[in-house]
């Protein structure tokens, strides 16, 4: 019974059955698995080939911007103001190195880069993709690139490629004017369009640099490098050339440039001169200067404290942000505003015993000359520079209408330049008192405040830039263009150019041909005359009219006589000078200012006449 009971339980057939089944369901499995394998390499082979071929490419081949050579700076003679050199600089690819820190540390201990070198690149690494290129340092040396190539093989991701860098033939003599490039940086990039600007290491900071970065930097190109597997470039597929930037022609003579700044010396100041023709600036100096040349090589932080602390202030544009009274030099505009309003004549003379007073006053207002200079009429005034006789002619002009009349000629407005940064100056008046002084209106201005302003002192300001533009004007006879530095663009590789048409504004002054006549023939006498103010420097090969201006810095007592060797240089006055030339049919208008120099005849006036002795000696070439 038992063995039949075995006989039972061991099922043959159920056993096969099982096994069979087991079979299929193992065979179906695997079936189905290799039918998912071939659609899977159907899909990736034959339906999707052309898109993970080029993933495939991907991982060998790199596409790299190509940076637009920026375009060249010309003078109006074709004299090169900015280039570009060839150079050597570091850099660095995120995505190849493997330990950031580690590798810069070891590049710190080579020398090659410095503790804010490094604060900048990092910077610079976390808003960059980690396959783009990043400046590590700029214009390496021959000594420094052979003390990385030693090292090559132990700096993965870090190359040293040929870079173009610029290069300011004039150095600090034009800076102010020309600007410079430097490395590219947050604030940089939230205003310009970072595509734009993929590979470009510098942009232009100031000056026309800056103004015309849009025209200088020209159209980023392309190229697709095949790398191997360390990720060094082996061979060009393709290449995308960039678009060069626009060359610039600007109105400027490097030759009248580097005389006034050579007749500048060592002195604090400024020299604008301009065309009165066109409005086009021909020499703008502001000294001291720096070497814009270490900017774009990177400047370390020493070295731009040093430059930023410097009391000469080489950082700051004199030229057009120097704020300074502009002193006798607007007293030919104020004789036009004289005359126009009838507050004088031309036969009207006035007697200076060398000291003005306001009726029931005892507050002396001195002239220049202690002594005074006795009975002088209109051009007397303007070509011995009395003071009598234009604070009596400002006090029955009134503030009110002096400010007015001034400011046809741009006083207290900028001069719509074209580089940024231009300050506007101060033409003060009633309203502007009131506003700023929150003064009541019966003790707004004061006839005191009236009587200095004749003299340009008080709260007038103007800038040397404004002062060159109203001398400008006066040479012009009141017609007023708009100062511009820009004078063509030129395709690079057309060499098609484009030329800037002068830019009119408003005119000023008065209509009567006379009362020009009158107040130019002054100016003339300031420099010509027996008795002019700066007759010293008169030329004899050409004729030039001219105003002198002395501009007070440190106020002095009522009875204390000026005694310059007695200040801090600092406290001294400033010279300064305004003139044009030929008087007949002016080609150049010039201002000079001379900080804490003394006299504008003594000091400011040669160099305006080094200026021009240099424009009228290239003339006759």
């Amino acid at each position: 019974m038992e063995f039949l009971r075995r006989e039972r339980i061991k099922d043959h057939w159920r056993e096969q059955r099982i096994f069979f089944f087991r079979a299929l369901a193992a065979a179906v499995i695997a079936g189905v698995l290799i039918l998912i394998l071939v659609s899977r390499l159907v899909v990736l082979q034959v339906l999707n080939f052309e898109h993970y071929s080029a993933l495939s490419l991907g991982n060998r081949i790199r596409i790299e911007p190509v940076p637009p050579i920026r375009g060249l700076i010309f003078d109006r003679n074709g004299v090169v103001l900015a280039e570009n050199l060839p150079s050597y600089q570091l850099e660095l690819i995120g995505e190849q190195v493997q330990d950031l820190e580690d590798t810069l540390g070891r590049l710190q201990e080579l020398a090659l880069v410095d503790d804010a070198d490094l604060v900048r690149v990092r910077e610079r690494l976390a808003r960059s993709r980690k396959f783009e290129s990043i400046p590590l340092r700029f214009r390496l040396s021959d000594e420094e690139v052979a003390r990385f190539a030693v090292q090559r093989q132990h700096f993965p991701g870090v190359e040293i490629r040929a870079r173009l860098a610029r290069h300011y033939p004039l150095g600090e003599q034009a800076v102010h004017a020309i600007g410079y490039v430097g490395a590219l940086s947050d604030q940089d990039l939230q205003r310009l369009d970072p595509t734009s600007y993929a590979g470009t290491s510098h942009v232009g900071k100031v000056g026309i640099e800056r103004a015309y970065e849009d025209l200088l930097h020209g159209e980023v190109g392309y190229r697709q490098v095949l790398v191997n597997a360390q990720g060094r470039a082996l061979q060009v597929i393709e290449n995308n050339p960039p678009v060069p930037g626009m060359n610039l022609h600007l109105t400027l003579d490097a030759d009248l440039q580097l005389a006034a700044f050579e007749a500048l010396q060592d002195h604090r100041g400024a020299v604008v001169s301009i065309d009165p023709r066109d409005g086009g600036i021909l020499a703008f100096v502001s000294t001291p200067g720096f070497d814009p040349d270490q900017f774009g090589a990177g400047l370390s932080r020493a070295d731009f404290s040093a430059l930023n602390n410097d009391p000469d202030k080489p950082l700051f544009n004199r030229a057009m942000r120097g704020n300074y009274p502009p002193g006798s030099t607007i007293k030919p505009m104020l004789a036009l505003a004289g005359l126009h309003h009838r507050a004088t004549t031309p036969a009207h003379s006035t007697f200076c015993p060398g000291f003005f007073q306001l009726p029931g006053h005892e507050r002396k207002y001195r002239d220049w000359k202690r002594e005074g200079h006795g009975n002088v009429d209109l051009i007397d005034a303007i070509a011995e520079s009395c003071d009598v006789y234009f604070y009596e002619m400002a006090l029955e002009l009134g503030i009110d209408r002096l400010e007015s009349y001034l400011a046809t000629f741009g006083l207290g407005q900028a001069t719509g330049i074209d580089i940024l940064g231009e300050k506007a100056g101060l033409l003060p008046s009633r309203d502007w008192k009131r506003r700023n002084f929150s003064k009541p209106a019966d003790q707004a201005w004061f006839p005191g405040e009236t009587v200095i302003a004749g003299i340009g002192q008080g709260f007038m300001l103007t800038t040397p830039l404004q002062l060159a533009h109203f001398s400008a004007t006066l040479a012009a006879r009141g017609a007023r263009l708009q100062p511009h530095l820009l004078a063509a663009t030129e395709d690079p590789v057309s060499g098609a150019r484009d030329a800037r048409l002068p830019i009119p504004l408003q005119s000023a002054g008065s209509n009567e041909p006379g009362y020009w006549n009158l107040v130019l023939a002054a100016m003339e006498e300031v420099v010509h005359g027996e008795k002019g103010t700066a007759r010293a420097i008169a030329p004899t090969n050409y004729r030039m009219a001219g105003k002198t201006g002395t501009a007070q810095v440190y106020a002095i007592a009522q009875e204390e006589e000026y005694d310059a060797e007695a200040l801090e240089e600092r406290l001294r006055d400033h010279a300064l000078f305004i003139a044009y030339a030929p008087v007949t049919e002016p080609s150049i208008a010039i201002a000079v200012i001379v900080e804490n120099a003394g006299s504008g005849s003594s000091a400011a006036a040669p160099v305006a006449r080094s200026v021009f002795d240099r424009y009228f000696a290239g003339e006759s070439q």
